[in-house]
């Protein structure tokens, strides 16, 4: 099964990836590598559950939207190259936007990794990540994910 197949076959799909916001590039190809630039969980061009988690949204709505930042990473990387040509996630980093004192950023990050070990398995699916709380991100954004793919 291919990795669209995949997706589709867990309700998701990957969206048109977004334009910049600044002056950067959404993905950078580099010999077998991928690295996207941070995504936010856009949909529809609006910000999924904007705000602070721990202060009007939750660690399980940041979680979601971690997930949808994480399908805007593939997004991404096909403006480059093609999704179902990923052999491995290699790594993430994941910024969570928490008010003072939130601790949990490692499970917000998870809804990024664990879509990712759901379509790619627990060999190649699974990643290196760093998972930390920041004092904001753009746009009011919750989370912000950035990926390393690995292309066969």
């Amino acid at each position: 099964m291919s990795v669209r197949e995949k997706i589709k076959s867990l309700g998701l799909e990957i969206p048109v990836a977004t334009k910049p916001i600044a002056a950067y590039v959404p993905a950078v190809k580099t010999g077998k590598l991928v690295f996207t630039a941070g995504q936010l969980p856009l949909v529809d061009g609006k910000i999924l559950f904007p705000g602070k988690v721990d202060g009007g949204v939750t660690p399980e709505q940041a979680k979601s939207a971690a997930q949808v930042c994480a399908l805007n990473a593939m997004a991404a990387l096909n403006l480059v190259d093609d999704v179902d040509n990923v052999k491995r996630i290699v790594k993430i980093t994941c910024f969570v936007n928490g008010v003072s004192g939130f601790i949990n950023a490692p499970f917000v990050a998870n809804g990024a990794s664990e879509l990712f070990i759901e379509i790619w398995g627990e060999e190649f699916g699974k990643h290196a990540r760093t998972a930390i709380g920041v004092a904001e991100l753009p746009l009011d954004a919750p989370v912000e994910v950035e990926v390393i793919f690995e292309l066969n």
